[in-house]
């Protein structure tokens, strides 16, 4: 199938590159020259705008950083919409305001355009090796029509709902997620100014009812000191606004969301913005006076 895809950054490059293995043809375009051409050696094809790829393509799915870049690319001048047949289907990957995509699916459904939601989960790691899990919001027949497209990026893909509902889902996770690197962090420079060594802790604890993904995860990149970003601080950042703003449009409160928040918000002042989330390592760091490396 010919596939239309737009953004082309830490997610959406291997993203195409696991289309294209699986045998689809893949029409792609980002406004970084240098990312349309690392997907065109893949065996991509490049397309001179958002408009180009719709004309091309009856399906076409986005990856991009937030809610503005999403109405942008979709709704904006040389956008999805202008290129876009009626029956097009649009799959946006982007992990950005479940409202933002109540609004899009809205203009969308003007033109006869179907719209679901299908942000993602995994990182870097996870987008290479196809193993993502999907979460999708929108008519469930659309999800259906698709749902072997998204395997072959993901490893599972759930239809959580009504258009926004992959969002809202994406929201919780991003949440946990979050959360539980916080806390990760936090345990790790107790044992470490307690005087045990941050391997052992992890050897002994990570079988039992602490282990998780996430653990098994940060917890040697906080040990090797090693903070190249699969999601970056910024990204966490902006996951959490989006969270807190739904959370305060639907009464729902989320205080340990707040904090990890100002957390996040410190690192990204410390000029850390660009590390991995597990950097959330370096914040315990600067008020302990202890590294777990």
């Amino acid at each position: 199938m010919k596939i239309g895809f737009i953004g082309l950054g830490i997610m959406g490059k291997p993203m195409v590159k696991n289309l294209l293995k699986a045998g689809h043809e893949v029409v792609a375009f980002d406004i970084i020259k240098e990312c349309v051409d690392e997907a065109v050696a893949a065996g991509a094809v490049a397309a001179s705008s958002s408009k180009a790829v719709a004309e091309e393509c009856e399906l076409v799915i986005t990856m991009l950083p937030n809610s503005p870049h999403v109405k942008a690319v979709i709704l904006g001048e040389n956008g999805v919409l202008e290129g876009a047949k009626p029956g097009t289907v649009i799959v946006d990957m982007s992990s950005i305001a479940p409202l933002a995509s109540q609004q899009v699916e809205k203009e969308c459904a003007r033109k006869d355009v179907k719209l679901i939601d299908a942000p993602v989960s995994g990182g870097e790691p996870k987008a290479i090796d196809g193993t993502l899990s999907i979460m999708v919001g929108g008519d469930k027949s659309v999800f259906e029509n698709v749902k072997d497209i998204l395997l072959c990026m993901g490893a599972s893909a759930v239809h959580c709902g009504d258009i926004g509902a992959g969002n809202t889902t994406k929201l919780a996770n991003q949440i946990v997620v979050a959360l539980n690197i916080a806390a990760v962090a936090e345990a790790f420079t107790l044992s470490k100014k307690a005087g045990v060594d941050p391997n052992l802790v992890f050897d002994a604890i990570k079988g039992g009812l602490a282990g998780s993904t996430v653990m098994n995860a940060k917890v040697p990149m906080m040990i090797d000191n090693n903070f190249k970003p699969g999601f970056k601080v910024d990204f966490h950042i902006k996951d959490l606004n989006n969270a807190l703003e739904t959370g305060h449009e639907t009464g729902s409160p989320l205080p340990l969301t707040a904090a990890v928040m100002e957390m996040l918000q410190t690192l990204h002042a410390d000029g850390f913005g660009q590390d991995d989330h597990s950097a959330l390592a370096k914040y315990y760091s600067k008020l302990s006076g202890v590294t777990i490396a």
